[in-house]
């Protein structure tokens, strides 16, 4: 009898291999997302993008999902569920990136599309098409990653999700190192014959590696249903809801009203605008500030997710095992600080590679801090049944800071002729994060969520 009972998620085996095919996702997908970073001064040079140009295009990502998708995704999720959510949202990362490639490449260029380039004239037609592409691309993204969350919520519930979360994080941020290191190979490996370096091949590489995404999270979706199976055998879950049970649209007034969401929803805004925006930014502003070349800015870069990526399981793992998630977040806050005023005042000055370096891969410690705590907290603070909509609306919020944020550097950047500006810039987020992060630990304490105590049930 108690064999019978055993459901599928108490196989190690088969809940680390959700894990797996959930996160390969996420790995393709945040490769696709800076494959082109460290291309900046190439398309330049082959597509006629400034600086201002490629800002624009960065934020082009996040635009769908600040008016309105990513609420709308939320509600897909917890009506729908994680299986046709995450086929729908891999789907449109595919559908996104082959625009994207056909803008970028070199059939495009070639043909000069006239409608594209006769409105918005600061814009480049290859520009507006890619960044429309990014635009679908991106709504997939944010929904997988919303996505992603709840599925590791529900098969980890009770056991290592803290872990499983850091594990899926790290693997997600070898895609950024990933593109990092290969993009520039793969520039100069498929140059023309004229030596001029392809911005085409390093994005159809990543293009293609988003179909296997979808593949393996088509494979995730058998495992899914099986398991869905066995917890309706066991009456865990009903084909039939009961209405107090179902999700309601009327509910996201109750995540809205929540003091709690919105001191994290903030927190999280503020600290991913001072690290993804910076990540479109980062090859150039050590290019231009230590005087390299752009493929050697890149290969220092491309180890900043390396220590964030060892390291995120492990606090994913104390965080199960110990608890102190929200002093992790303010820790987390104040590295970043630290490193974006280093970056704005300190290198500009001493031109050092060495204190580059280390500052890069610091600022990884603090990319693992916050998000290996942040996420596994949600669940605490939030009601199950609305769960998806609760990190949609998280992403909702972030996506308006990363939207926007790009747009400002790309203008701070042109505007002030140098980084000094942006830099502080980021490190005020990080000042106003320590501040949200102080707050949650306050308002923890008063209620009692449980953020400082352990996930793991004994």
């Amino acid at each position: 009898m108690e064999q019978l009972q055993r459901k599928l998620n108490d196989s190690a085996i088969a809940r680390w291999a959700v894990l797996i095919l959930v996160a390969s996702m996420m790995f393709f997908a945040y490769m696709f997302v800076d494959i082109l970073s460290p291309l900046a001064s190439l398309l330049e040079q082959a597509r006629g993008w400034d600086r201002g140009v490629f800002g624009t295009y960065a934020a082009g990502e996040y635009l769908l999902n600040v008016f309105g998708f990513l609420i709308i995704a939320g509600i897909i999720l917890d009506k729908m569920g994680v299986r046709y959510t995450g086929t729908l949202s891999a789907s449109l990362m595919v559908i996104g990136a082959a625009i994207k490639y056909i803008g970028v490449s070199d059939w495009f260029d070639a043909n000069n599309v006239v409608w594209l380039n006769s409105w918005w004239t600061t814009m480049p037609g290859s520009a507006k098409m890619a960044m429309f592409g990014f635009m679908i691309f991106g709504c997939g993204c944010e929904m997988a990653g919303t996505t992603v969350s709840k599925i590791l919520a529900k098969w980890f519930k009770g056991k290592e999700m803290a872990l499983a979360m850091g594990i899926e994080m790290s693997i997600a941020r070898l895609g950024v190192f990933a593109a990092m290191w290969l993009a520039p190979q793969f520039a100069i490996h498929f140059a023309a014959a004229d030596g001029t370096q392809s911005v085409v091949a390093p994005l159809l590489f990543a293009s293609t590696l988003l179909v296997i995404g979808l593949i393996n999270f088509l494979v995730f979706t058998v495992m899914d249903s099986k398991f869905d199976r066995q917890l309706v055998a066991a009456g865990e879950l009903t084909t039939e809801k009961d209405p107090e049970d179902e999700f309601h649209v009327s509910d996201l007034g109750k995540i809205f009203s929540s003091k709690m969401f919105w001191i994290i929803a903030l927190l999280c805004v503020l600290y991913y605008s001072a690290i993804f925006p910076f990540q479109r930014f980062a090859t150039n502003f050590l290019e231009e500030t230590l005087q390299i070349s752009a493929a050697e800015a890149s290969g220092m870069f491309k180890w900043f997710p390396v220590l964030a990526m060892v390291l995120t399981p492990f606090l994913g793992a104390f965080i199960d095992y110990k608890g102190k998630g929200a002093s992790m977040m303010m820790l987390g806050a104040i590295i970043m600080i630290a490193c974006h005023s280093c970056f704005a005042f300190v290198l500009p000055v001493v031109h050092s590679k060495a204190l580059a370096m280390i500052t890069i891969l610091i600022l990884g410690v603090s990319f693992s801090l916050v998000p290996a705590s942040m996420w596994p907290s949600v669940p605490k603070i939030i009601d199950e049944k609305v769960l998806g909509s609760a990190y949609c609306l998280i992403f909702w919020v972030q996506n308006i800071g990363l939207c926007l944020v790009p747009l400002l550097i790309g203008k701070l950047r042109v505007a002030t002729d140098g980084y000094l500006v942006p830099m502080i810039v980021f490190a005020s987020f990080g000042v106003l994060a320590l501040i949200f992060s102080v707050f949650l630990k306050v308002e923890d304490k008063k209620k009692g969520y449980g953020l400082e105590l352990p996930n793991k049930k004994k």
